[in-house]
């Protein structure tokens, strides 16, 4: 299942870049987020707890910047992650498949909005 999701930020597009480029900055913006460790200059490593419906997922997850351009202010951050008490990846199967793909969508909207609403935040009081 592919997300896309578009949001703004009304502060300077330095301001935004700056603190998308600081990734454990970033995840704290992101709802069940927890711990977030720098493996190197590309990669980092984490946890979300997240609760769809009655089914609560502890996701053990890396974030990589896979591309990056300062000039252009643009870049791609891939992220992969898994429940270890499932072992496996979390592609919409086992219990959590269950719930179909609206509930899942719908989660995920409700996890996006409320980042860029702790993202617009948070931007706003580093400036």
């Amino acid at each position: 299942m592919l997300l896309e999701h578009r949001i703004t930020i009304p502060v300077a597009v330095d301001q935004v870049w700056a603190f998308m480029m600081d990734i454990p900055a970033v995840s704290r913006c992101v709802p069940g987020v927890g711990e977030v460790a720098r493996i190197d200059d590309q990669t980092y490593s984490g946890i979300m707890s997240v609760r769809v419906g009655p089914i609560a997922v502890k996701l053990d997850g890396r974030v990589i910047l896979a591309e990056r351009d300062e000039a252009g202010r643009r870049a791609r951050m891939d992220l992969q992650a898994a429940d270890k008490r499932i072992n496996g990846a979390v592609n919409v199967m086992g219990k959590l498949g269950e719930f179909g793909q609206a509930v899942i969508r719908k989660k995920a909207d409700q996890i996006v909005q409320e980042f860029a609403n702790n993202l617009s935040a948070a931007v706003a009081t580093r400036s």
